[in-house]
């Protein structure tokens, strides 16, 4: 080498430092650096390190959320028992006097009262007009409860001396009196009047009416009839004790003078 040459490398060697990165380059440690930075961007770009890191993040994002859900959420109020004042007992049935008969009519209808004092008729109510039969002594009577309340407001029996009567200006309404009803709990009284809905429910409530008479007529009679043969029965009963009680008494000196 020549004088030149050496002096023109020395300047050079000057001009550019030797620096860590140039001295490992020399002996292939800058490559492999370049090549693992390299590797690990593109790992991060498509592997699954970029997609752990979403998952993570959506993890973190869904778990504020719910925190903050709970937080809104109002807090669960407390299991309050509270003891009953009174106690139900169990079901009792309530009797309607009802239980010893059937039924042969049944219609709605509106039942009115005339009022003497006022000359005027007042409204009893309005409901089912029912003909209740016994099933044992053979008697029917009428009995009519209002709506909803089932107060009674009409109960006598359906008597043979009882005349239905149109009401005037009216094919259907009827009007009777009744000597004993006991509706209000104590026999009384009534001069009643019922009206239906139209002219052949009127019709259907005579018919049964009458045939409810003409029932209780038959009953009655029986019933006297049944009271005639006890008194008779009784009188019999009596006339032969009596009559025993006189041989009796005859007997009794006999006795005596047979002893003597």
């Amino acid at each position: 080498m020549s004088g030149t040459d050496a002096t023109e490398v020395a300047k050079t060697t000057e001009e550019k430092p030797v620096t860590t990165s140039s001295l490992f380059s020399m002996f292939g440690g800058g490559a492999k650096k370049e090549k693992k930075e390299e590797d690990e961007d593109r790992g991060d770009v498509s592997g699954s390190n970029k997609a752990q890191r979403e998952a993570a993040a959506a993890a973190a994002a869904a778990g504020g959320e719910e925190a903050l859900s709970q937080e809104d959420q109002a807090p669960e109020s407390e299991d309050v028992h509270f003891e009953p004042v009174i106690r139900l007992t169990e079901k009792v049935e309530t009797k309607t006097n009802e239980e010893a008969e059937e039924q042969t009519f049944k219609m709605r209808a509106k039942l009115f009262r005339f009022i003497r004092e006022s000359s005027e008729w007042k409204e009893r109510g309005t409901g089912d007009v029912r003909l209740l039969k016994h099933k044992e002594n053979g008697k029917t009577r009428l009995v009519m409860r209002r709506d909803k309340t089932l107060k009674v407001c009409a109960n006598h029996y359906v008597l043979p001396d009882m005349r239905l009567s149109p009401n005037v200006g009216s094919d259907r309404s009827w009007v009777w009196n009744t000597a004993a009803d006991v509706s209000e709990g104590e026999a009384e009284a009534m001069t009643l009047a019922i009206r239906f809905a139209n002219s052949d429910n009127a019709d259907q409530f005579k018919d049964a009416f009458m045939k409810a008479q003409a029932e209780n007529g038959a009953a009655i009679v029986a019933a006297a009839e049944d009271e005639d043969d006890e008194d008779d029965q009784e009188t019999k009963e009596e006339d032969v004790s009596g009559d025993a009680d006189e041989e009796e008494k005859k007997e009794e000196p006999t006795e005596a003078a047979k002893e003597s």
